[in-house]
């Protein structure tokens, strides 16, 4: 390699250590023998061999924002860091921007649109890293218009080892005749930690080569129209709290369609616990966009007429998309934020039982904690365009996500405490598809990049089909066939890795 290693270890004697240890949820901190910074392909590689060589086992992290354990297993004795690997440039041979593989959202955002005034469709959350969230998918405020982060992917490196305990660099491309075209499917929504360690991306929209990196990625919005719309729970009974919810998801099922005008909003309803007093809707749509007002006049009377609820407070404004309303969703991590997650799609909206649920568990007066919610985030549009083989997504026609919180809470002994009022609360909603989003008419399975690892316990998955199939449905198989050509010694794992074929 031509690269020059600038690659760190440290040890738990060091200064720095007790920082790299910890990440998002703080109900996981690891204890690896070394945590070793990459600052260069060949630092992964090095890494890489030498923990085969000792027989210590490996994990990647690349933003640290994972739900579960899988980089803070206490099995990891090495913990390979992609934080220093975050430069972003315009590759010419390529015609794609290239992107580190611990670069940070933030990052890619400003970059991109500083230098090139495009952008891509992912997350709002700016601290997390683009290893997993481009693995799993990736989705954020403009998928509805641009699809997922994933349709936007050209090619990946990957450090994979092979049967021999060789680690070797691969280089894998969309281009259909490319012999590790499989490689490049299996990290459009396979998941992170699956196959090894993606130390690059090459990010370019589908269709013909772009002339210039302008027109490589899609064009950053200019300005926004935002609706911040808030609900007092003490105006709403059953009925009413129902009426908004199924208006919401009513919306989403008439306008969800890839070519539906409605695409071109995105809306994010934040529905915490009645503790809190209140909840709120974040509804944007590129201002640029013809009708843009008029869209968004439609969707908010909808939601706030007769089949809707009286909200307590409604503001709409224009705003600059990057230097105003994007830092708005900035959500740092609480230091000492612990997290018990839960998700699924939905297909269409909630069936009276769900709704019934719903409403039970967010204003059961038995638990108190303003920060647990349920989100319902925008889906469909251009997401929806894309056949469920085309990636490893297999979720192309719905129109939700839903995502279960306990939100964040800080001491350690009220763990059982906030996780058995989210798993109680998931269990209900699916109390009719055996505990889970099992996929039907209604639900279509979870995003592995929400993981949950209660979907592989068969004492809260009662439905009989099995947390592969929840995550990747008919995918899966062929996952397991690249994860055999490209991981047979099984190196790159965790509670809820693709498994080799048996």
């Amino acid at each position: 390699m031509s690269e020059q290693s600038r690659g760190v270890t440290v040890t738990p004697q060091d200064d720095r250590y007790p920082g790299l240890v910890e990440g998002y949820n703080h109900r996981f901190t690891g204890r690896p023998e070394a945590v070793r910074l990459a600052a260069t392909t060949q630092d992964v590689v090095d890494a890489v061999q030498d923990a085969l060589d000792t027989g210590r086992r490996i994990a990647v992290r690349s933003g640290g924002h994972c739900f579960e354990d899988f980089t803070a297993s206490p099995d990891i004795q090495v913990l390979i860091d992609l934080s220093p690997l975050a430069a972003i440039s315009y590759d010419e041979r390529m015609a794609a921007f290239a992107v580190g593989g611990g670069t940070r959202l933030d990052h890619l955002y400003q970059e991109l649109h500083d230098g090139w005034g495009v952008t891509v469709p992912a997350g709002t959350c700016f601290e997390v890293g683009v290893g997993g969230h481009i693995c799993g998918g990736g989705y954020g405020h403009l998928s509805r218009r641009d699809g997922l982060v994933v349709d936007h992917l050209y090619a990946v490196e990957v450090v994979t080892v092979d049967d021999t305990g060789r680690a070797r660099p691969v280089i894998a491309t969309r281009e259909p005749d490319d012999p590790h075209h499989d490689l490049w499917w299996a990290h459009t929504g396979g998941g992170g930690g699956n196959f090894g360690v993606v130390t690059r991306f090459w990010l370019r929209s589908a269709g013909p080569r772009p002339t210039a990196p302008e027109h490589a990625l899609p064009r950053a919005p200019r300005r926004i129209r935002r609706a911040d719309v808030v609900w007092s729970w003490d105006t709403l009974d059953e009925q009413s709290f129902t009426a908004l919810l199924r208006a919401y998801t009513d919306w989403h099922e008439k306008n969800s369609a890839p070519d539906s005008p409605g695409r071109h909003i995105w809306s994010n309803l934040i529905v915490l616990h009645r503790s809190a007093g209140s909840f709120i809707l974040n509804s944007v749509v590129d201002d640029d966009v013809p009708g843009a007002a008029e869209l968004m006049a439609e969707q908010l009377a909808v939601l706030t007429g007769p089949g809707g609820a009286a909200p307590a407070h409604v503001e709409e404004q224009v705003v600059s998309w990057m230097d105003t309303w994007m830092p708005s969703y900035s959500w740092p991590s609480d230091p000492r934020g612990r997290y018990k997650n839960k998700a699924g799609y939905l297909r269409a909206g909630f069936t009276d039982h769900q709704l019934a649920a719903v409403h039970r568990h967010l204003t059961d007066p038995g638990y108190d904690n303003p920060m647990a919610c349920l989100v319902l985030t925008g889906f469909g549009g251009q997401v929806n365009a894309v056949a469920p083989d085309a990636t490893a997504v297999p979720q192309r026609d719905s129109i939700l996500k839903a995502s279960y919180s306990a939100g964040a809470w800080t001491a350690p002994e009220e763990d059982e405490l906030h996780i058995a009022w989210v798993r109680r609360f998931y269990q209900d909603v699916y109390a009719e598809t055996g505990g889970v989003p099992e996929p039907g008419d209604v639900n279509d399975g979870s995003y592995i990049s929400y993981p949950d690892v209660d979907l592989a316990d068969p004492v809260r998955n009662t439905s009989g089909t099995g947390w592969p199939v929840l995550y990747y449905k008919d995918n899966y198989p062929r996952l397991q066939r690249v994860k055999k050509r490209y991981d047979p010694r099984n190196v790159f794992r965790h509670a809820l890795s693709v498994a080799l074929p048996s």
